[in-house]
């Protein structure tokens, strides 16, 4: 097993229906129907040695949503075999007539802020029902049946407001799909509040003052 950095990834020959953002590769076809998503699953499912490494599949009415990422006790990234199982499902779906649509991938992180990290991470892994990601246990927390998104649980230097905490989302997208997305949250009432990290993310609040990241991984290695 190989890794791949998350940069590296996306320029390998194979990979054009795939976006790496923060939870792996991901992959969204379009389908038609739940009828013929299945289709597709069932095809995934009959690659070579898929059991020793299954994606995380989502099927809708519409299409189907592929995610890969090898999850070890040191590592969470891309690897060569995520790179080979994404050639054979792109190949799969082609097969069947189905069309990969980049513009549609994304995910969500829940991001808590708190003076001490584990101070809060266990009430929210209790109550989410959630267990502490493997290669950065003092700072997430993930559902370990793959349902829910992920918690980050940032370190902060001073509380913020009346003395609290603070949460905010970090909406992840395909780096050419961030400007058309901050450009709807400023026309819809939103904010910038800083930007000095870009095009790793920026950060967007609304008129109450919520937070929100649009996170890339450019720049990210």
């Amino acid at each position: 097993m190989e890794p791949i950095s998350p940069k590296d990834f996306g320029t390998l020959p194979g990979t054009e229906d795939w976006r790496v953002i923060s939870d792996g590769a991901n992959a969204y076809f379009r389908t038609g129907s739940m009828a013929a998503g299945a289709r597709l699953v069932h095809a995934i499912s009959e690659l070579p040695d898929v059991d020793a490494h299954a994606p995380a599949v989502d099927v809708l009415r519409d299409g189907v949503t592929v995610r890969l990422v090898t999850y070890t006790d040191d590592y969470y990234g891309m690897t060569d075999r995520d790179l080979e199982l994404a050639r054979q499902i792109s190949t799969a779906a082609r097969t069947l007539g189905f069309v990969a649509e980049p513009s549609k991938v994304q995910s969500t992180v829940v991001c808590v802020g708190a003076l001490q990290r584990e101070d809060v991470m266990p009430f929210w892994q209790a109550v989410l029902g959630y267990e502490r990601r493997r290669e950065s246990a003092d700072q997430d927390l993930v559902d370990p049946l793959g349902r829910g998104v992920p918690f980050w649980f940032e370190q902060m230097e001073e509380p913020r407001g009346d003395g609290g905490g603070a949460i905010h989302l970090s909406v992840w997208v395909p780096i050419e799909e961030a400007p058309a997305r901050i450009a709807a949250a400023l026309a819809a009432g939103g904010h910038m509040v800083r930007d000095e990290f870009a095009p790793s993310w920026w950060t967007l609040a609304d008129a109450a003052g919520n937070e929100c990241d649009i996170g890339t991984i450019e720049g990210r290695g």
